[in-house]
């Protein structure tokens, strides 16, 4: 497979969690953040923006975007600056069904792609890009990045939104993410059977 690198933001609020740690919160027996981190196995570099907390996964470089909770594109900033690959792939931290073989399929996806796409994005069955759910060229996020200014408080999709991308349908619902606690219930009842 090609090479590519993972930035995961992991240091937000969870306000709608009541400002609960969402990445330490469990799945079956394991924690949201440790179900990403096991979807990527295959990569160079996995770097994780937020307090550094116990992981399954020893091979984690930890890191804090500035200032700490100054969101999506701070976070992205201050994991760009810890990778290397050609491509990137940005996961959010509370994907609990995220699996190997999707990773692979991003990848896969941005490496076959036209020179100029810059972006694979996941789209949820309501149609919605999901950019923590996607594969980037690094150099375009960097350039992105670079054109935005100041990245704290500003919103994912203004550094993202930009970019040339190719969209592939999440036929296996990988995307569901954890906000809530009916969200994390209902994972909880789907990865249960």
């Amino acid at each position: 497979m090609t090479p590519y690198d993972v930035i995961v933001p992991a240091g937000g609020a969870a306000r709608r969690l009541g400002g609960a740690d969402k990445p330490g919160l469990t799945v079956g027996e394991t924690t949201l953040l440790d179900r990403v981190l096991a979807a990527c196995v295959g990569a160079r570099t996995t770097v994780v923006v937020g307090p550094a907390r116990p992981t399954a996964r020893a091979a984690v470089r930890w890191t804090r975007e500035q200032p700490p909770g100054g969101g999506p594109v701070a976070a992205v900033a201050a994991g760009l600056a810890e990778v290397t690959a050609g491509i990137v792939l940005l996961l959010a931290a509370d994907l609990p069904f995220l699996d190997e073989r999707t990773v692979g399929r991003l990848v896969t996806a941005l490496a076959g792609a036209e020179p100029d796409t810059e972006a694979v994005v996941l789209v949820d069955a309501a149609g919605r890009d999901q950019p923590l759910a996607a594969a980037y060229r690094t150099a375009a996020l960097r350039t992105a990045l670079a054109a935005a200014g100041d990245p704290a408080g500003l919103p994912l999709r203004r550094l993202t939104g930009g970019l040339r991308t190719l969209r592939l349908a999440d036929t296996d619902d990988v995307t569901y993410d954890c906000d809530t606690w009916e969200d994390l219930e209902r994972a909880r009842e789907r990865e249960g059977g």
